[in-house]
């Protein structure tokens, strides 16, 4: 097979090499794109749920209470309601093992994951009365999670993410590519006419335009994958998701930096069960919950008796 025959070859195939490039492109780009916003959506139900605990807080209050303790209550109320009202929705289907997407996308290990490793490193801090690096511990806690930073827990997501980022580029540059040799094997029949021989040379330069039309037609489909890439691009970009997930989850940390009190770690401290039962856990919540409330009002009649005289 001559260096012809595999230009030939390489014209006629190019477009659906870049066909099949742009659908896996595409695939890959949403599955990436799927697994930030599983980060996303721990970090946006984790807001909601520190912002309406401070809601019901007020200014000066002092009860001394601890960062660590108050973090590890919001991120544990965090993961057990939202997996467990998931969960709760999908019990009437026979398989209630494991949602699909925790099969794939391993997301309930990675949120449970995701709350170790903050406790792990938040508990080590030392109280000050400046907000410490609580994003460098949020972007470091998120960039290590093995079940987030790999997509189906086995392809690298940052290199992946950087060859599908610059696949528009590469469409154009492979359809000019395959232009070039499709006029440049053209060429070489041209010095074969003769132009005495009207017929042949007819035959010869329609074969030459054929094949010119054909490569053109590969810088065309080039450009429109191209085009289309970079929307797919714009509308489902994981770097936003990215900023808007860190952004929500180290607020939320600073608004419970800012209403402790220290960060004395209890003796008593049970460590994070993610293998817990959830009703269990949000029912033991809401009873010390109520204790605690009752401790306060008890405290709050004392303090409003008169004295005896």
């Amino acid at each position: 097979m001559n260096i012809k025959t595999i230009a030939e070859y390489f014209i006629i195939y190019l477009p659906y090499a870049m066909a099949v490039g742009f659908v896996a492109g595409i695939f890959f780009r949403a599955m990436i794109y799927y697994t930030v916003r599983r980060h996303e959506w721990f970090s946006r139900e984790f807001e909601k749920r520190v912002n309406r605990y401070m809601d019901n807080e007020t200014p000066g209050k002092v009860h001394d209470v601890s960062f660590y303790v108050l973090a590890k209550k919001m991120l544990e109320r965090t993961y057990y309601e939202v997996f467990e009202i998931r969960d709760r929705m999908k019990r009437r289907r026979p398989d209630a093992v494991m949602a699909w997407s925790d099969r794939i996308f391993l997301v309930k290990q990675g949120c449970a994951w995701l709350v170790k490793d903050i406790l792990k490193q938040v508990k080590f801090l030392k109280w000050t009365e400046e907000t410490p690096k609580l994003l460098n511990i949020t972007k470091a806690t998120f960039h290590h999670n093995p079940c987030f930073n790999r997509v189906f827990g086995v392809l690298p997501m940052a290199g992946l993410n950087d060859v599908i980022s610059i696949l528009p580029g590469l469409f154009v540059v492979t359809g000019i590519l395959g232009t070039f040799i499709g006029i440049s094997g053209g060429l070489s029949d041209l010095g074969g006419m003769n132009l005495q021989d009207l017929e042949s040379t007819k035959a010869i330069m329609d074969k030459f335009l054929h094949e010119i039309s054909y490569a053109m037609k590969s810088s065309i489909v080039g450009i429109v994958f191209s085009l289309l890439s970079h929307v797919a691009n714009t509308m489902m970009s994981p770097e936003r998701a990215y900023v808007s997930m860190i952004d929500r989850f180290e607020s939320s940390m600073d608004l419970l930096w800012y209403r402790s009190d220290n960060n004395t770690y209890p003796s008593d401290e049970k460590p994070f069960d993610e293998h817990k039962d959830a009703v269990e856990a949000l029912a033991e919540d809401a009873l010390n919950k109520e204790l605690n409330k009752a401790v306060r009002t008890r405290e709050m009649l004392e303090v409003r008796k008169p004295k005896a005289s």
